[in-house]
């Protein structure tokens, strides 16, 4: 039952919505809600104002609303994209007003960069629980990349699949996935968590590989897949980005988040263009997974692949969950 907009506003920083955003309610609340408000949700497309106050600096403006009665929310995600500040402070800000669909008023203020790493991890590890082998659990997940979502990817992934034992960590830059070994080793002592030399070595050993990068040349061989492999790809969001070549997409079965990722995703306009993928070669969306209207997985051997780019869908139903969650534990 949505909070009525009667509470005082509200501001839920980081620390509070890694709190009242725990993955497996994350994870449950999305399974549960994409297929159900999907079709409900709307969401223009994405704004975007250059700043002249900093080199490149630019402002995005992401806006969603539902006017379900479980779902009787607005929400507006305000980004903020300064390349030019110094190493010691962030490139990028967020920043997620949460209003009230039925009255207008203004109900929360989120921080916008957590809210985004955490349901950004919780989609991925969404994708891979509904598409794993439930005959064969996967063990051994691989990260590409060692930045700020990696860690999120880790905790969610094995949050959604407790048989994972193995991390593999490959970044270009080697201080800063020892950096990440060293964290998840400490987050996670039962798990092994080790430092490859190759992304070759790391897709060899894997059942789930899991890209957050910003590469544009492909990272990932398809030829080297295990059978049975989960290719998740989180990375890209523009055409000239690529994280698989297409390989990776000829032998694998093909799902996206939403369907902005046939038109953003580097990975998928590439291949459509080259002729390697067509339109109708897409198994399904992730709301189609969730409510099984779309086969997942249909055999052991058999390879999937998730892209996903990210919409404010998303951003609406876990503003919602932190929202409701953080009230709730106010009035207990």
């Amino acid at each position: 039952m949505a909070a009525p907009p009667s509470h005082p506003f509200v501001y839920i920083d980081a620390e509070a919505l890694h709190a009242v955003l725990p993955f497996p309610s994350l994870i449950s609340h999305l399974r549960a809600g994409l297929p159900a408000f999907s079709g409900d949700i709307h969401c223009p497309h994405r704004v975007s104002f250059p700043l002249p106050t900093s080199p490149s600096a630019a402002l995005l403006l992401m806006p969603s609303w539902c006017a379900h009665p479980s779902l009787p929310y607005l929400a507006l995600k305000a980004v903020t994209s300064f390349p030019a500040n110094s190493p010691r402070l962030p490139s990028v800000h967020a920043a997620v007003s949460l209003f009230s669909s039925a009255s207008g008023a203004p109900l929360a203020s989120l921080e916008g960069s957590a809210l985004t790493l955490l349901r950004t991890a919780a989609v991925s590890a969404l994708a891979a629980s509904l598409l794993a082998s439930p005959s064969r659990p996967p063990s051994t997940l691989a990260l590409a990349g060692a930045g700020a979502l990696a860690p999120y990817l880790a905790d969610a992934h094995l949050s959604a699949l407790p048989s994972l034992s193995r991390i593999l960590v490959w970044n270009r830059t080697r201080a800063k996935s020892a950096a990440l070994v060293a964290k998840l080793r400490s987050a996670h002592p039962g798990v092994a968590v080790e430092e490859v030399d190759g992304m070759d070595e790391a897709v060899s050993a894997a059942d789930i590989v899991s890209c957050a990068t910003g590469s544009q040349e492909p990272i990932v061989r398809g030829e080297l897949l295990r059978p049975g492999a989960h290719l998740d790809l989180v990375g890209s969001f523009t055409p000239a980005m690529r994280e698989c070549d297409d390989e990776a997409l000829r032998r694998g079965r093909v799902f996206i988040d939403f369907e902005a990722a046939m038109e953003e995703a580097g990975e998928l306009v590439g291949a459509v263009q080259r002729g390697v993928l067509r339109r109708e070669d897409l198994a399904g969306t992730l709301a189609e997974l969730a409510a099984g209207t779309v086969v997942g997985r249909r055999s052991d051997d058999e390879i999937t692949v998730f892209k996903s780019v990210g919409t404010a869908v998303v951003d609406l139903l876990a503003a919602q969950l932190a929202y409701e969650n953080y009230i709730a534990t106010k009035n207990a």
